[in-house]
């Protein structure tokens, strides 16, 4: 393939590991990077030990448990290293050469995707060959990946570095699930477009069930990067992507702000001896005032220069003395043999030198700089010793940072001045907010920051902490691998099985066709009024509408009117909303009626639920005819137990007559009974239909299959425990049911027909 072309990435470019060895995982990670390195003992001799990060912590248990694998380099170029296990871990190395090295991943990966995807705050530089090893290096962690996934295996692709991954895994092993995760940020389309090979790396993403992003507007960016490209439709966080024989499969891409071990971290912030070294810095930097600490790579996207021209500053003017206030800056080593860092280095050293000339005493230094990284208890020591945390990143996924400040604050205090273009800002709002191209107002926030008021400092530290805490990264991995999993767990198409059954069920004289909606016709999407049937489904209700004997209806928790709005449904469509407290069966009048005690009990159902909403981020009312629903699906795992428990406990006891009914990160509470049960019992008999098909996805829905007869076929849409018999993987399939039905009932016909003629 001519590279710099706009055409996918062929398939057949390298060949794929055709069998694939024993033993096999049922959880594949692949990063590059793995989580062990090597240790080198005095007497030669070489261990693995495991590498310390966050996402090491946050897999570890999972993986131990679910017969995991982690694919990645191991460190050392130039050496095969056959799979071993550490610490109940299989690992799984790659081997790199020395010029593959150079060129897919200090090239490529860092020299062209890394300054493309943080706004080209340095240069990108584009080279060919450089792409070509990418393709290359990716084809070899993709045939690792496949060679150790057991059949249907879930497999999480990590980082920019192996975007090419998920497409040739797609492409290899189409039976396997697959994640991938982005932990830098996704530029908006206007950047994205300079890159030659913008195409080929969607491409390459777009092979994933599901994309996780580290903020909101970078899933945006990257579907609107799609949409231009490809004119694939999207909807909400869903991306409908051409599969074979003409048929969509569909890819979520959606934000996972990723997060720390926070509990961790506190511990050690607790121990004596990590205490007693935060008093030692601040003795030995001669007890100022205020510390004010910054720690970075020593990258030009952490805006560690605009920092230290901001401080030299308020030095000059008066604001601050090197008496008072020092600033620590740990910038540790990152790249040393690519150009533009070599060059960052010399100015970051030139302009400390610079302002430590101008400024620091015999007793004093202005800034206290280490180019070197430091153990794990020194960092939690230096952030119990420093008063003030200054993050001024000038893009950054999100910046772990952050929170790891946050989490050693056991103590409640210290000021957090966080930059607006980290990752981190999305969630930490009580920091000290700063645009840090703004150097005027980033010395403004310095001094606020310095002055701060201990009540103030306490408040501001009790929220952020709440925030980190709450959205810890176990949370995190759990909740993309469910998002992933729920999704994608069930294997497209249709089964042999479920076609059998509804080829019985089109011979009976009269069928009722009953359909959920919210993840069934259409997919889940974070605001409920922007949910529409997925492409082909009102073709296929058409076509049921128009064979003889063929009742269709849609069953809804929602409100008839907002049922209406979004299915936009065709005459002759029967429609029950409110678990089927409302219902339009073949009159233009909704029926519902609810007596002033209902009345009442509505008023204050709102009112409780409105207080509990307002409180807990993540978290919104829906109102319906006849009682309220609490949405969680924005908030995270923690908020969002805490918020229907709260419901729950206060509801059942201001209101104990309550109907309460748990739906997919719902829950929702009517003055009336009703469940869909009730509503496909009643649309039964009003149809008078001797067999029923219905379809649906959520905890709600059981109630209906609970009331199914022998004969009926009930349809799970997705993963999970239940009653139907039969289950297809999303709603892309469920059109492609509606038309089997439509054919065999056709078919049916037909030979009837040819009957009575004969």
């Amino acid at each position: 393939m001519p590279a710099g072309t706009d055409d996918p990435i062929s398939p057949a470019a390298e060949p794929t590991a055709s069998a694939a060895p024993h033993p096999t995982y049922s959880l594949v990670v692949v990063s590059n990077r793995l989580p062990v390195e090597i240790e080198v003992a005095d007497d030669g001799t070489e261990s693995w030990r495991t590498s310390p990060g966050g996402l090491v912590t946050a897999l570890e248990p999972m993986m131990r448990s679910s017969d995991g694998a982690w694919v990645g380099w191991p460190g050392i170029a130039d050496r095969t290293f056959e799979p071993f296990e550490n610490d109940g871990i299989s690992i799984v190395p790659v081997r790199l050469g020395a010029s593959e090295l150079e060129e897919y991943y200090e090239g490529f990966s860092n020299d062209t995707i890394w300054p493309l995807y943080h706004d080209v705050i340095a240069p990108p530089r584009f080279h060919r060959e450089w792409w070509e090893a990418y393709v290359r290096v990716n084809r070899r962690f993709a045939d690792a990946a496949a060679s150790a996934a057991a059949p249907g295996a879930t497999v999480w692709v990590h980082d920019y570095q192996l975007q090419l991954v998920p497409r040739m895994l797609r492409d290899a092993r189409p039976d396997l699930v697959i994640g991938f995760f982005n932990h830098i940020p996704f530029p908006p389309y206007g950047i994205y477009a300079q890159l030659p090979w913008r195409k080929q790396i969607l491409d390459g993403l777009l092979g994933a069930d599901l994309i996780g992003f580290q903020r909101l507007a970078d899933a945006g960016n990257f579907s609107r990067a799609v949409r231009r490209l490809y004119g694939y439709p999207t909807r909400g966080v869903a991306i409908d992507v051409p599969a074979p024989e003409g048929t969509h499969r569909r890819v979520i891409a959606k934000h996972f702000p990723i997060s720390i071990d926070a509990a961790a971290y506190e511990e050690l912030a607790r121990r004596p001896e990590i205490q007693e070294r935060a008093r030692q810095i601040r003795e030995d930097l001669g007890n100022p005032k205020t510390i004010m600490l910054g720690v970075d790579r020593l990258d030009y996207t952490k805006g560690i220069a605009h920092r230290i021209k901001a401080f030299g500053e308020l030095l000059a003017d008066g604001s601050l003395s090197v008496e008072d206030v020092t600033l620590v800056q740990v910038a540790s080593p990152s790249r040393e043999r690519v150009g533009p860092y070599i060059a960052l280095r010399d100015e970051i050293e030139l302009a400390v030198g610079r302002l430590n000339g101008d400024f620091s005493t015999i007793s004093h230094t202005a800034i206290s700089y280490h180019h070197h990284g430091y153990p794990r208890e020194e960092m939690v020591a230096l952030y119990l010793a420093a008063d003030v945390m200054l993050v001024t990143a000038l893009r950054d996924g999100m910046n772990l940072v952050a929170k790891e400040y946050v989490a050693v604050r056991f103590d409640r205090d210290g000021v957090l001045v966080l930059s607006e273009f980290a990752g981190a800002a999305d969630e930490l709002k009580q920091a000290v907010l700063i645009n840090p191209h703004d150097i005027d107002g980033v010395k403004a926030a310095i001094l606020r920051a310095v002055a701060m008021p201990r009540q103030e400092r306490l408040r501001r530290m009790r929220a952020l902490r709440r925030k980190v805490f709450d959205n810890d990264v176990a949370a995190w991995s759990s909740s993309f691998l469910r998002t992933l999993t729920e999704g994608a767990a069930v294997r497209p198409g249709i089964p042999d099985t479920l076609t059998g059954a509804l080829k019985d069920l089109s011979r009976a004289d009269n069928i009722l066709v009953a359909l959920d909606f919210d993840g069934t016709l259409a997919p889940h999407v974070d605001k409920p009024e922007d949910a529409r049937a997925v492409p082909g489904t009102r073709e296929a209700v058409q076509r049921l509408l128009d064979l003889e004997g063929v009742r269709v209806a849609f069953v809804s928790g929602r409100a008839l009117v907002s049922l209406q709005h979004v299915s936009q449904p065709q005459t002759g469509v029967l429609l029950t909303g409110s678990h089927g407290i409302e219902v339009q069966l073949d009159t233009p009048d909704i029926k519902l009626e609810l007596d002033t005690p209902e009345l009442e009990q509505l008023a204050d159902l709102a009112r409780v639920l409105e207080r509990i909403s307002g409180s807990i981020d993540g978290t919104w009312i829906e109102r319906k005819p006849a009682g309220l629903a609490l949405h969680t699906r924005l908030a995270t795992p923690r908020n969002a137990a805490a918020a229907q428990k709260t419901a729950r406990e206060e509801l059942g006891a201001l209101l104990p007559g309550l109907t309460v009914r748990d739906g997919k990160d719902v829950i929702e509470f009517a003055v009336r009974s009703s469940t869909k049960g009730d509503a496909l019992e009643r649309l039964r008999r009003h149809t008078g239909a001797d067999r029923v098909f219905y379809a649906g996805d959520d905890t709600t829905d059981e109630d209906a299959f609970a009331v199914l007869q022998p004969g009926d076929v009930g349809l799970k849409i997705g993963a999970g425990d239940s009653l139907a018999g039969y289950r297809v993987r999303g709603p892309e399939d469920v059109p492609l049911v509606l038309g089997l039905i439509a054919d065999q009932r056709a078919a049916v016909a037909a030979e009837r027909e040819a009957a009575a003629g004969a």
